[in-house]
């Protein structure tokens, strides 16, 4: 076993640590090591090989790899070392990082500030309790693009797709580009979950039906899929009897939301939001425990690669701030600003704000249904901050609001609780 020291360990070299890394290198962070279980930088963005990637940031539309290929690029250029096949076994709550690969064996490096950044994963079959049997022919929608994007296999022929996330909406096009049949895309919402740009260019686009408030009731086939009951739900999501319906398929694509991967934070003991599933944050992304940050999807499931960016760099900045620093500032409970989540707001994310923090924050959530001609309504100590118009609200797509420095330092409370009005 070695052990060994450096300034900064950087967990995950997908998008949102290699944005985190280049912050923190642009920021003067000399000592610092990002660590990847993959083969090779990029994360998910690998296997995204369709475009709609970059137009907030970079004001151009790219494909997943071109988008990963501009961090990794300026990450060399930064000369930011990077080790691949290597998986990370643990995170003390005094930064010690444990990590395994096949160069260098069992390591222990002692961080003075790590960076969380290891991404999310898919809901499987198991935490879905779709009844039926075992056999082959069902995989998650990632899985699948993986498969077809970088490893060369086609899954099936006849494809059906449980729920709209987006990842699952750009698997109906790219099967059906690959010659595949998809029958249809099944929500159990009354809406998507996906970007409507994606159900217009993924399911519209190639007369694709999606059934909104509909589940797989039961899956057929012994040793390889040969179909699916497919029924429509109630109000409580439970099947109605007499509205089933047979799809013959020989494959079933999993869509149905991404989890962070949060098992080493669990272990540093960072505390967890219920909601969002991920680390409970200030506004500079440092979770409960000192020294050790968030950023990406494994904070929350964000729907654009861009603000994954945005909010990494932000996060790479707070830990060069914390480096230099020697430690993060102490601040008392009346200095410190909760953030809540009100009716029909769910997930907001910071959930804590320091008052003296002197910058823009945006906090950023999910809507938690379907709201049109409403608005998102800021309030703190009885009083109206802050009032965002909008046509309509969707779960599939993130709200950002931004709050300046002064607006915050202004604010007369503890607790700022973030609403969706209805016909406002």
């Amino acid at each position: 076993m070695t052990l060994s020291s450096v300034d900064l360990v950087i967990i995950g070299a997908g998008p949102a640590g290699l944005a985190a890394a280049i912050a923190a290198r642009e920021s003067g962070v000399e000592s610092l090591l990002v660590l990847e279980r993959e083969s090779e930088p990029g994360g998910i963005l690998r296997q995204c090989i369709h475009n709609g990637f970059g137009l907030h940031r970079f004001q151009e539309e790219l494909t997943g790899p071109e988008y990963a290929w501009r961090d990794i690029r300026r990450a060399r250029e930064l000369k930011i070392p990077i080790l691949c096949n290597t998986t990370v076994l643990s995170v003390s709550a005094d930064r010690k990082v444990t990590c395994v690969s096949r160069d260098h064996g069992f390591q222990t490096l002692q961080a003075r500030a790590v960076i969380l950044a290891m991404g999310c994963r898919e809901r499987p079959r198991g935490a879905l309790c779709t009844p039926g049997t075992r056999c082959a022919g069902i995989y998650s929608a990632g899985t699948a693009q993986r498969f077809v994007n970088l490893e060369g296999w086609m899954p099936g022929k006849r494809v059906v797709i449980l729920g709209s996330g987006d990842i699952g909406l750009i698997m109906a096009r790219r099967m059906k580009l690959q010659g595949a049949e998809v029958l249809a895309c099944v929500e159990i919402m009354p809406y998507s979950s996906g970007l409507n740009r994606n159900i217009v260019q993924c399911l519209n686009d190639y007369d694709i039906p999606l059934y909104l408030e509909h589940t797989v009731t039961d899956i057929h086939g012994r040793d390889r899929l040969e179909g699916v009951t497919v029924s429509r739900v109630d109000a409580s999501r439970r099947p109605v009897p007499g509205t089933e319906i047979r799809f013959d398929c020989d494959t079933l694509l999993l869509s149905c939301g991404l989890i962070p991967e949060n098992e080493l934070s669990t272990g540093a003991g960072v505390v967890l939001s219920p909601v969002t599933s991920g680390a409970v944050v200030s506004e500079s992304l440092e979770t409960s425990v000192p020294g050790i940050f968030a950023c990406g999807n494994v904070l929350h499931v964000h729907d654009l690669v861009d603000y994954v960016s945005e909010e990494s760099f932000t996060a790479g900045q707070a830990a060069a701030a914390y480096l230099q620093a020697f430690s993060a500032p102490a601040a008392g409970a009346e200095s410190l600003i909760q953030v809540a989540d009100g009716p029909g707001v769910r997930g907001t994310v910071p959930q804590v704000i320091h008052r003296s923090c002197g910058r823009e924050v945006h906090l950023m959530f999910r809507p938690s249904a379907v709201f049109r001609n409403s608005a998102v309504v800021l309030s703190c100590g009885g009083e109206t901050v802050l009032r965002k118009k909008a046509m309509i609200y969707t779960p599939g797509e993130m709200v950002s609001i931004p709050l300046t420095g002064d607006q915050i330092a202004a604010l007369k409370g503890d607790t700022l609780t973030l609403s969706i009005e209805r016909n406002a």
